[in-house]
């Protein structure tokens, strides 16, 4: 009997950027997710500079989402702030991408199963790190839920992003 366990592939493809705010928390998340067994790709920064422009950094990991998308590949990204407002802003300027801010367990998976948001904004000065752990693990767990009335208010969504037509 041979053992294929490291031919496993990875749970889900995860894009992570943060300003300096967020740094350590997003090396302990790097950490845990890539335990979880999830490929993750850190965007930046590297190191901490408190006047750092976080715009960059969260566009990037969107831009990497989305190309992971149109290549067929399942990924999902992290973006972390102070309140995780600006990054989330910046990752929603990137077509395709629908990030979402969530502050607790209910707007985590509600986030997935009626936007099916591809990126998720947290705020690190908001909540522990096992907070934050618990949020992205029900993000990153939860479906899309399928429901007709959803997919259609995406697809409008979609729409108005391509051709600025408001259905």
């Amino acid at each position: 009997m041979t053992n294929d366990n490291h031919k496993k592939k990875p749970k889900m493809r995860i894009h992570i950027a943060t300003d300096h705010a967020g740094l350590d928390l997003s090396h302990f998340l790097i950490a845990e997710l890539t335990k979880a067994g999830h490929e993750v790709f850190d965007h930046g920064p590297k190191e901490y500079d408190p006047l750092d422009d976080y715009p960059s950094f969260c566009i990037n990991a969107a831009l990497a989402v989305r190309a992971d998308e149109d290549a067929g590949v399942q990924a999902l990204g992290i973006v972390l702030g102070g309140s995780g407002n600006g990054e989330q802003i910046a990752a929603n300027k990137v077509k395709g991408i629908r990030a979402a801010l969530v502050w607790n367990l209910d707007t985590a998976k509600l986030a997935r199963q009626h936007n099916d948001a591809n990126v998720v904004a947290v705020g690190a000065r908001q909540h522990s790190q096992e907070e934050v752990l618990e949020l992205i693990t029900a993000f990153v767990g939860e479906p899309f839920s399928q429901d007709e009335r959803h997919t259609r208010r995406i697809g409008k969504i979609g729409i108005y992003e391509q051709t600025g037509e408001i259905l």
